[in-house]
């Protein structure tokens, strides 16, 4: 091949690699903006985040060097003003991020350009400004950059995979304090990266584990983050479980020492009616009857929570005139815990009771049924709904037609044991049917 077709290949190919290249850092620009934007939601509309996008590229793509204060410190200013203009949050959440991605983006850069320059210098002995002047060595470092910056995309796409749920686990969830002590643990590799390219010797191998470590430690406290989200849910739930628990122990307790007292008072009853036959004795035993049936008028479902959450439903509907019956069978169904029990049905019939308010006495019935058919668990709510009322899932100041307020609750709950919850409304009524395979 003559030398000029092969100075011809070697452009060719240069300027082939510098459209690779110009894809690969746009396409890490997209990854890093993909990670910012599930931690911190974004300003504006669709039009607005084109420059935000912009921005984030330079940003991404940004080169720093040994010894270089000002370039450094340059960059984190811009950081920190892109962060403030294009995106919402606490300030807490946004000085977390700084803390976060900054270190990894200057530590995962550095480590790309300063690895790139040692292999280039290790296979052809020469120094970057040779290549300048020589077509063949400015194949090989095109070549060798275009690898660094697809190695650069490939550990943002895994940091991505790794810290994807994470993030949006933790956005917006964590008070102050805790983010606090979070942005205390990151500040560690914050300062160490600065001072490793602040004031280190150019050519020297210890900034590698010092930035691989400032790496490790920004997206560990990532996970450190979760881990405390985690266990703060876990512990909020299993307290709520506990004193929902014993609340209704305590309930139960109570209701049996009132059942015996009515029962002997039902003996006294009987007793006084024998003895006294008069209108104003008769008047007292139904005033005492239509009290007491209030506390026989127990549904027994085989669960002792599910039980009592039943009788305080009932009775509530009762005080606002509401016709309620209730025909369940949750024998065997110990499978689903005391506090997704109340969510299920508790919310249901809280939103059936809520709907009925508004209409006339004589239309407010709700109706609940459960039983088991085959392998699944089956229950239904319905309710007569007023005329015009908003969809289901749709809450309103004026109209509290709430089916909206506790579905997501209840589509949770039943999602735990894989369960389907579907909702039909049609004219006059609205139905709620939740199948739970056993």
């Amino acid at each position: 091949m003559s030398d000029g077709l092969l100075g011809g290949f070697t452009v060719t190919m240069i300027r082939f690699l510098d459209v690779i290249s110009f894809l690969l850092v746009w396409g890490y620009t997209a990854v890093f903006f993909l990670i910012l934007k599930t931690f911190l939601p974004l300003r504006g509309n669709v039009i607005a985040k084109v420059p935000a996008f912009v921005v984030c590229g330079f940003l991404a793509d940004s080169i720093i060097y040994p010894n270089d204060p000002g370039g450094l410190f340059g960059t984190m200013l811009l950081f920190i003003l892109y962060i403030l203009l294009f995106y919402r949050g606490t300030w807490m959440e946004k000085l977390s991020v700084l803390l976060v991605f900054y270190p990894a983006l200057i530590a995962i850069n550095h480590l790309m350009l300063d690895t790139g320059g040692r292999f280039f210098r290790l296979i052809t002995q020469a120094e970057y400004e040779d290549a300048l002047h020589s077509p063949s060595l400015m194949l090989i470092s095109t070549g060798i950059h275009t690898a660094t910056l697809l190695l650069r995309l490939l550990f943002w796409i895994g940091a991505w995979l790794i810290l994807r749920n994470f993030l949006s686990k933790i956005r917006s969830r964590l008070d102050t304090k805790t983010w606090l002590i979070i942005d205390m643990l990151m500040l560690a590799s914050f300062v160490a990266i600065f001072t490793i390219l602040c004031f280190m010797p150019e050519k020297t191998a210890i900034m590698y584990p010092i930035c691989g470590a400032s790496i490790f430690s920004s997206f560990g406290c990532m996970y450190l983050a979760a881990y405390l989200y985690d266990s703060m849910q876990t512990t909020y739930r299993m307290k709520q479980m506990e004193a929902q628990r014993d609340y209704y122990r305590e309930r139960a307790a109570q209701e049996e020492r009132v059942r015996s007292i009515y029962h002997d008072l039902k003996n006294h009853l009987l007793v006084l009616e024998n003895r006294q036959n008069t209108e104003e004795t008769r008047r007292m035993s139904e005033t005492l009857r239509a009290q007491i049936e209030n506390y026989e008028d127990y549904v027994h479902t085989g669960n002792e929570f599910l039980d009592l959450i039943l009788k305080d439903k009932a009775a509530k509907a009762r005080e606002k005139q509401i016709d309620f019956s209730a025909l369940v069978d949750f024998k065997g169904m110990d499978f689903i815990e005391p506090l997704d029990i109340s969510t299920i049905f508790g919310n249901a019939i809280d939103n059936a009771i809520e709907a009925s308010e508004s209409l006339p006495q004589e239309e407010r019935l709700i109706t609940l049924r459960s039983e088991r058919i085959r392998d699944m668990l089956m229950i239904s709510i319905e309710n007569n709904t007023a005329p015009g009322a908003q969809p289901a899932g749709v809450t309103t100041k004026k109209d509290r037609f709430a089916h909206g307020f506790g579905i997501p609750n209840i589509k949770k709950a039943v999602e735990k044991y894989d369960g389907q919850c579907r909702f039909r409304q049609k004219e006059g009524t609205y139905r709620l049917n939740i199948l739970i395979p056993l």
